[in-house]
C-alpha cells in the first residue's frame, strides 16, 4: 500500500549509508584498505586534511567495491520497489562519492535521480538539505533516513521514515511522532554479543595452574587470576572485534556469522572501533596490576591472534598447531600471573588436548563447506580429500593427550604433590572418553564448530571436570 495518495508528485527520497545500507561505505571501504596496507594511514591523513568529500572519493577510487557486495537493508528496498510501483519518483541521495553511488543506483534500477558527493562537496547534513529543497522544494518530498545528519532533513521534508536511528535520530523520531520502519539495535545487547562474551569461557584455563598448584584458597592468588582473566578477555575481544572488521563480506556470506553485529549492521563500524580500542586499552591497563611476565605473555597472545586472523589461519596445518599454542598459552598466562612455575607434562598435555580440538574444529568446518559447495578444494590449503587425515590425526592426538597424562601422573612431580596419586590414575581414561565422543559427535555432523565451548556447555563434559576435580582433591587429602 503506497505511503501518499499524490504518488506521482511526491518524490521519495532515500540515504544510502545505514538506511539503504546496513552500514557505512566510507567506513567499511577504509578499514578494509587500512587493513590491507595499515601504510596507507599516512595518505588518509593527508586526503582528511583537503576535506571529507577529498577522503570519500580517494577511498572510493582504492576500494573497487562490487555494488553487490554491499549489504542491503531488505525492508528499504521492500518499501522503495512498493512506492516505484506505485509511479513515485525515487531519488537516491547521499554523501557517498559518484562511483559508489552511481554503482548502487545501476546495479538496483530503482532510482529516477542520483544525488551524491562531489570531490568539491560533501552532500550531507545541510548541504544535502539545500540540494533536496532546492530540487523539490520545502514539505515537497519524502524522506528515508537514520542519522543525526539526517534530522535538518527530516524538518523540512513532508513525511520522515526512520531507519535503525542513531540515539540522536531516535530522540527525534520519539518527540515528533515519525514513522519508524526499522527499530534501533539494542545497545548493550549488541556490544556483548560483539565482545562475544560467550568465548570468555575459554580464559578460565588461566585458573589451572592455580588449582594444580593447590593454591584454590590463596585469596591473594585468587585476586590475582581474577584480574588477568578479565584482562585476558578484553584482549580476546578486541581481537574478535579486529577479525570481525576484516572478515565483513566473508561473514554476511555465512549462514551463522552473518548475524553477528558488525557485519548485520547492528553496530556500525566506528562504534566498533571505539569498543576494541577501548577493550584493549582497559586490558593493558590491568595488566599493570600484574607481574612483567604476564604483560609479555599478554602481547604474545594478542600479536598471535592478531597473525592468526590475517594470515596464518589461511596455512595448512600451521593453523591447527597455532590455535593449540594459544589455548596453552592461556594456561601460561595463568601461570605467569602468580608467578608460579608450570610442569612440562602440563604443558605438553594442553598441547595435545588442544590439538585435537583444533583438529575437530578444523574438520567441522569443512564438512560444512563439502555440502554447501560440494567441490575438491576446500580453502586454507585443505581438500576433501584430507578429511580422513584430519580426523586421523586429531583422533592420534586424543591419545597422545591421554598418554603425556598417564606419564604425568606416574611422574615425581605428581608423587611429590600427591598423597595417593593412584587416585588421579581414572583421569586418562576419562579424558579419552570425552575426547573420542567429541570426534563421534563431529563425524555424525552433530558436533558445533567450536568443541571448546561446547566442551564448557555439554553436561557430561562438565560431569568429568566435577569428577577430576573431586579425584585431584581427594588425590590431595587421603592416605591410602
Amino acid at each position: 500500500m503506497s505511503m501518499s495518495s499524490d504518488a506521482h508528485n511526491i518524490a521519495l527520497c532515500v540515504d544510502l549509508d545505514g538506511t539503504l545500507l546496513t552500514t557505512d561505505s566510507l567506513w567499511e571501504s577504509l578499514v578494509a584498505l587500512v587493513l590491507r596496507n595499515p601504510f596507507i594511514l599516512f595518505s588518509v591523513l593527508s586526503w582528511m586534511v583537503q576535506g571529507k568529500a577529498r577522503l570519500k572519493l580517494e577511498v572510493a577510487a582504492r576500494s573497487n567495491r562490487a555494488p553487490s557486495s554491499w549489504p542491503y537493508r531488505q525492508e528499504v528496498l521492500d518499501l522503495i520497489r512498493l512506492e516505484k510501483a506505485n509511479g513515485r519518483k525515487v531519488v537516491l541521495a547521499t554523501g557517498a562519492p559518484a562511483l559508489v553511488a552511481q554503482g548502487i543506483a545501476e546495479h538496483l534500477g530503482l532510482f529516477d535521480v542520483v544525488l551524491h558527493s562531489t570531490q568539491d562537496s560533501n552532500l550531507t547534513a545541510t548541504a544535502k538539505k539545500n540540494a533536496l529543497v532546492e530540487m523539490f522544494g520545502e514539505q515537497g518530498f519524502d524522506y528515508i533516513g537514520n542519522s543525526r545528519d539526517d534530522i535538518c532533513i527530516f524538518e523540512v521534508a513532508r513525511q520522515a521514515i526512520v531507519v535503525a536511528p542513531d540515539p540522536v535520530a531516535q530522540r527525534w523520531q520519539n518527540a515528533h511522532g515519525a514513522k519508524l520502519l526499522v527499530p534501533p539495535p539494542s545497545g548493550f545487547k549488541t556490544m556483548l554479543k560483539t565482545m562475544r562474551i560467550h568465548q570468555w569461557l575459554k580464559n578460565t584455563l588461566l585458573v589451572v595452574p592455580l588449582i594444580l598448584h593447590h593454591q584454590m584458597f590463596n585469596v591473594g592468588l585468587i585476586i590475582e587470576v581474577v584480574i588477568a582473566f578479565f584482562s585476558f578477555s578484553f584482549a580476546a575481544s578486541f581481537v574478535y572485534i579486529l577479525n570481525d572488521l576484516s572478515d565483513l563480506k566473508n561473514d554476511r556470506l555465512h549462514k551463522r556469522k552473518k548475524e553477528r553485529p558488525l557485519a548485520s549492521g547492528r553496530m556500525q563500524i566506528p562504534t566498533g572501533i571505539w569498543l576494541g580500542a577501548a577493550l584493549l586499552l582497559v586490558s593493558l591497563s590491568l595488566s599493570l596490576f600484574l607481574p612483567l611476565i604476564y604483560f609479555v605473555v599478554l602481547l604474545v597472545y594478542i600479536a598471535a591472534t592478531t597473525a592468526y586472523s590475517f594470515y596464518l589461519k589461511q596455512k595448512l596445518l600451521v593453523d591447527v598447531f597455532t590455535l593449540a599454542g594459544l589455548f596453552t598459552l592461556r594456561i601460561i598466562a595463568g601461570g605467569a600471573a602468580i608467578n608460579l612455575d608450570l610442569s612440562f607434562w602440563l604443558l605438553a598435555f594442553s598441547l595435545f588436548f588442544f590439538l585435537s580440538l583444533a583438529l575437530v574444529k578444523r574438520y567441522v568446518e569443512l564438512q560444512e563447506m563439502t555440502g554447501a559447495a560440494g567441490s575438491t578444494e576446500l580453502g586454507r590449503g585443505y581438500f576433501t580429500e584430507d578429511f580422513e587425515m584430519i580426523g586421523q590425526a586429531g583422533i592420534s592426538s586424543a591419545f597422545g593427550a591421554a598418554l603425556v597424562l598417564a606419564l604425568y601422573v606416574n611422574s615425581e612431580e605428581v608423587q611429590e604433590m600427591y598423597q595417593t596419586p593412584l587416585l588421579l590414575w581414572p583421569l586418562c581414561p576419562m579424558i579419552l572418553y570425552m575426547l573420542l565422543r567429541i570426534w563421534m559427535l563431529a563425524r555424525r555432523g552433530h558436533m558445533d564448530d567450536d568443541p571448546v565451548v561446547f566442551i564448557l556447555r555439554d553436561w557430561r563434559s562438565q560431569m568429568i571436570a566435577v569428577v577430576g576435580a573431586l579425584l585431584l582433591a581427594l588425590g590431595t587429602m587421603i592416605t591410602l
